[in-house]
């Protein structure tokens, strides 16, 4: 690809992207470029298609707002944001540059966001790439089709479009982000939660190879679902509407009536518990899917078997992952026995599962039971057995843990799910994780996102966060915290109970 020089327009950086010319503005030293094109946007005829490249324009476009959230769900409000943004452009990237000069080559970090494969957006302050660009790097923030938009098992449409928008983000990056001073060849995609779970399906897929070099996942989901539950939760979905899951029942039904209808089934899921299982128990909606054609091998597997064997890895997650869930959900300090044997009973590994829990943790109350084997079903052990099927087959990965706990919130959330995100950005004060760091950051909060950005960044520039590669007989790991070390897996008793299980497709399991 050629390009030219950036161009001046006053003080504002311009630049020439394959489809026309792009003008942002200087921030905190960084040039940004916002609310890009990636793909048309997938409506009309392209509702529910696999993202087609996006048309040239004429002109200098400007690049100055975020591109509308996609369709999504209500959680934490974020319909409204997706309701009230014009437009339905909604597959857009965003770019901070420290300069955004062809040939300077600097490392650079693609950012896929999290929300359960159902909400977010790339626009949200928390996701502000100044602060990490300033050390050094380009980074990229972009938008995916969530929910029925993006993940529903709909006749007629490919599956798993929502990964497929990220294929089509990455390949963007490939072809573009040398105009604005990124070298095509040092990519490093990080994702948190879905979106570490979309790191990790990305790892696995063929379609995605030779788009990154580098990938951080931090507590990637170990949810993935059959062709046939996908199915059936969708059909649920359409039901609510009086349709069928077809391109040709739903292609004329406004989004949000969509949204609205998957948040119906999700808030109710209970009543398929004895078809959906696991899924049901923990009202997951949508997940990637093992289709057989965009994913064929979950990601455990694929790593296993040697995908991806080039790609450096840093994986790791959070101490307290539950424990966030637990508070929204109202039960911070209410788990009684009778819950946690439920959650044991559902989620604990094996036949014996339940038992091997409260042997590991004999002197566990109720609600630390609880959460300890929703933390290591959903998130940590997925995330950890991760860096295992890299070792087993011969690679390498680093991996961490982040121990400190939020200070906000009277300090009751830990160390828990999403704390990483402030953190890894660097954004401590804006945004909804800001609600975890307090009425102001600490001087504490402000050192240790500050030694995590350098790990991040470091990774993203030599294949080195600065400790020690994972294997089989140490398990060294970086535990983030107020005084950081490097140390044997903290969790042994949960990997232990963990290591023979095989993280499979959730399936469809009775009437």
């Amino acid at each position: 690809m050629t390009v030219a020089e950036p161009e001046a327009s006053g003080s504002r950086p311009e630049v020439r992207a394959v489809a026309g010319r792009l003008r942002g503005v200087w921030e905190s030293g960084a040039a940004v470029f916002r609310g890009i094109p990636f793909a048309e946007p997938p409506v009309g005829s392209l509702r529910f298609a696999a993202p087609r490249p996006v048309r040239d324009w004429s002109g200098v476009r400007e690049a100055l707002a975020y591109g509308p959230p996609p369709p999504q769900g209500g959680h934490f409000g974020m319909d409204a944001s997706s309701r009230d943004a014009p437009g339905d452009d909604w597959l857009t990237v965003n770019v901070w540059s420290p300069d955004p000069a062809p040939g300077v080559g600097l490392p650079v970090m693609v950012w896929i966001h999290g929300g359960g494969y159902v909400i977010g957006t790339s626009g949200l302050p928390e996701y502000d790439g100044g602060r990490l660009a300033g050390d050094g790097v380009v980074v990229v923030t972009f938008n995916y089709r969530v929910g029925v938009e993006g993940f529903a098992q709909i006749e007629g449409a490919p599956s798993n479009r929502g990964l497929l928008d990220q294929v089509a983000a990455l390949a963007w990056v490939r072809d573009n982000i040398r105009a604005f001073g990124g070298d095509p060849d040092q990519v490093t995609v990080f994702g948190q939660s879905a979106g570490a779970g979309s790191v990790a399906a990305l790892l696995a897929m063929d379609r995605a190879a030779g788009l990154f070099r580098r990938a951080v996942v931090q507590s990637a989901t170990g949810t993935l679902f059959t062709p046939e539950l996908a199915a059936d939760i969708s059909a649920a979905c359409a039901a609510e509407l009086g349709l069928r899951p077809t391109t040709a029942d739903l292609s004329a039904v406004h989004p949000r009536r969509l949204s609205v209808a998957a948040d119906t089934v999700g808030a109710t899921m209970d009543r398929w518990a004895r078809r959906w299982g696991r899924a049901a128990y923990r009202s997951i909606t949508f997940s990637p899917v093992i289709d057989g054609e965009v994913l064929t091998a979950t990601p455990w597997q694929a790593l296993a078997d040697g995908a991806g064997r080039d790609i450096e890895l840093l994986v790791g997650h959070t101490r307290d992952e539950q424990r966030l869930f637990t508070a929204i959900s109202g039960l911070l300090g209410e788990v009684g026995e009778e819950q946690a044997a439920t959650a044991l009973d559902i989620l604990a590994p094996g036949a014996d599962g339940a038992h091997r829990y409260r042997e590991a943790f004999p002197t566990a109350r109720p609600d630390e039971l609880y959460e300890l084997v929703h933390s290591d079903w959903l998130f940590r052990m997925p995330s950890l057995h991760l860096a295992e099927a890299r070792t087993t087959a011969g690679g390498q990965a680093h991996v961490y843990e982040l121990t400190w706990p939020a200070p906000g919130m009277g300090g009751t959330l830990g160390a828990c799910h999403g704390l990483d995100v402030p953190l890894v950005f660097g954004n401590l004060d804006r945004g909804r994780t800001a609600l975890l760091m307090g009425e102001a950051p600490s001087p504490e909060a402000e050192a240790l996102s500050a030694l995590m950005r350098t790990a991040w960044t470091s990774f993203a520039t030599h294949g080195d966060p600065g400790w020690p590669a994972y294997d089989a007989d140490q398990r060294l790991v970086q535990c983030f915290d107020t005084e950081s070390t490097v140390s044997a897996y903290p969790e042994e008793p949960s990997r232990r109970i963990w290591q023979d299980h095989t993280f499979s497709p959730l399936p469809l399991v009775g009437d």
